[in-house]
């Protein structure tokens, strides 16, 4: 028989964001209040038998700050804690969340316990915050475990509005109501409502053979761009000649596709040849690039330009961040673009 605490343990982590913020009385202006004043907005804490403990930023960050340097942050916190805790609770502003999802999922190499971000669109002193709701829902997921003492969502998750969702297929599509993100291409881990339904057979798993691994190099020479009708070439010529560019994120229309102008293939041509990576995703809210399904996409196979299938712009970001920051070659980045490393992406095989 498998013994373990029947108490869990969850790590709060406090980056900033709406969540943590309060209404200044003179101002009306939010600012961000002490994160030790938590229990006296989320009384219902209480009532949870788990060992909650609390990291704070100091000081709380815009989401329009985060960086790389905080992933690392994050990661370091995380891989200091691992054994300490059951699961981790990251609450953070809305904005970059789906970033930072995407980035702790390819950090967090073999990933054993839920790492579970949420946040708020309201602030947590507000009457009608949703900032509750989202927070007592993420700490539950988070210490959630199987019968046998292994955690039910061992992965980089978000959870916003009912939904639980693979951070690094998650975009944020709305700034006003209260379902801010979708996985648009990757079905929802668990659905919340009177109980929680988790859908075992779509959670990824850790290989039982290897173990925890933490990353935190980055390498941010990287653009995305998106294509629109009327692009000139002078634009994408000084995007792909941008001093220290080593890859780009291609936003195509529909399947993957792009114009077919001379000049717009013998750019991207020039760059894959200089060494640079370009991954071609679309900018659909859903679906996948299918490059062999049209003339126009084909064109771009023949430029060396690569399918990134279903990718989020924020997976493909991330992804590409982080395998340049470990200096691998260009054919084995190549490589792993086209391969799911932690349920990133589809790929479907004709």
């Amino acid at each position: 028989m498998v013994l373990y605490n029947k108490y869990p343990s969850v790590l709060l982590i406090y980056t900033g964001g709406t969540i943590g913020m309060i209404e200044n009385s003179e101002t009306g202006a939010l600012e961000n209040f002490n994160f030790d004043h938590l229990l006296k907005h989320v009384p219902e804490l209480k009532r949870f038998n788990y060992r909650i403990s609390s990291y704070q930023f100091n000081p709380p960050i815009d989401s329009s700050d985060m960086e790389p340097s905080y992933w690392a942050k994050l990661v370091k916190i995380i891989n200091y804690n691992y054994d300490s805790f059951d699961g981790f609770v990251i609450l953070h502003g809305t904005d970059t969340m789906a970033y930072t999802a995407s980035a702790l999922s390819f950090m967090l190499e073999n990933l054993a316990k839920p790492v579970i971000l949420t946040g708020s669109q309201l602030p947590i002193g507000v009457l009608r915050t949703d900032g509750k709701e989202n927070l007592i829902t993420a700490i539950e997921i988070a210490a959630a475990k199987h019968p046998d003492g292994t955690p039910i969502v061992p992965e980089v998750c978000i959870f916003f509005e009912n939904l639980l969702m693979r951070g690094n297929r998650t975009t944020k599509i709305n700034a006003e109501n209260f379902n801010a993100f979708r996985s648009h291409n990757y079905p929802a881990l668990a659905h919340v409502g009177i109980h929680i339904k988790y859908e075992p057979h779509l959670i990824h798993k850790p290989d039982p053979e290897k173990v925890f691994k933490p990353h935190y190099l980055f390498d941010t020479n990287v653009v995305i761009l998106s294509l629109f009708p009327g692009i000139q070439e002078n634009v994408v010529s000084s995007i792909l000649h941008a001093p220290n560019l080593k890859a780009v994120v291609l936003r195509t229309f529909g399947s993957g596709n792009a114009p077919q102008k001379e000049w717009f293939i013998n750019l991207l041509k020039d760059a894959t040849d200089r060494g640079i990576i370009i991954v071609n995703i679309t900018q659909c809210s859903s679906g996948a690039v299918e490059m062999e399904r049209y003339e126009t996409g084909y064109h771009l196979l023949e430029a060396g330009v690569i399918s990134g299938y279903d990718s989020t712009p924020e997976s493909a970001v991330t992804k590409l961040m982080f395998l340049l920051g470990h200096g691998l070659s260009n054919q084995e980045i190549r490589y792993r673009m086209n391969r799911s490393l932690v349920g990133e992406i589809t790929k479907r095989e004709r």
